[in-house]
């Protein structure tokens, strides 16, 4: 069978008259994607660029959430599922969260602007070209070590547990972050007025 497949493929993407072959396709429907053109600061840069920031601010988030969550959902003989980890638990889940590889996430861009890639963001806009790899898994592990050692595994810890994914994010990304792009800021900043 495997021998006829790429006969098989070659009848189907030749199929119709002689010299028919992408005629009558509408050019406007034509898919194309671009690499995104990276500046000096995109390029060379140790540090996450200014515009790309909230998005990092939100990836982090979003793993430190996933990662105590899935420990949380973990029965273990000492703990139920569900309940609080101890210090010394979600001290290492974060710290794990934070030295992963993050070759899940990339950067892409559409019309101009970029943005990040990958789990836990939203902002699909159609085929795009993403690159991953690159200097983007260093600064995103840089940027998640930086938030542990700002803010501290305890407080990290009881925000997640006082508010889940949405409280992680309001306090990491408050400072990086439009108000309109991180959940429940507009009344957390209110709050603080």
């Amino acid at each position: 069978m495997m021998k006829f497949l790429p006969l098989l493929l070659l009848l189907l993407t030749s199929w119709g008259p002689p010299g028919s072959l992408g005629e009558g396709i509408p050019q406007e429907n034509t898919l194309s994607a671009t690499s995104p053109h990276f500046d000096e600061e995109e390029k060379y840069s140790t540090h996450m660029p200014q515009h790309l920031r909230c998005d990092a601010c939100q990836i982090i988030s979003y793993q430190m959430w996933k990662h105590l969550s899935d420990m949380e959902s973990k029965p273990l003989g000492y703990r139920a599922k569900g309940d609080s980890l101890s210090e010394s638990e979600y001290t290492d889940v974060l710290e794990k969260s934070c030295s992963q590889s993050w070759m899940d996430y990339g950067v892409h861009e559409v019309n101009k602007v970029k943005h990040f890639v990958g789990p836990g963001l939203d902002k699909t806009v159609g085929i795009t070209m993403m690159m991953t790899g690159g200097p983007w898994p260093g600064r995103l592990f840089k940027m998640c070590h930086n938030y542990l050692g700002e803010f501290g595994e305890d407080q990290l810890y009881g925000e997640y547990r006082q508010g889940g994914r949405e409280a992680l994010e309001r306090l990491l990304c408050k400072e990086t972050c439009p108000e309109e792009e991180t959940p429940g800021q507009a009344g957390f900043l209110q709050k603080e007025l």
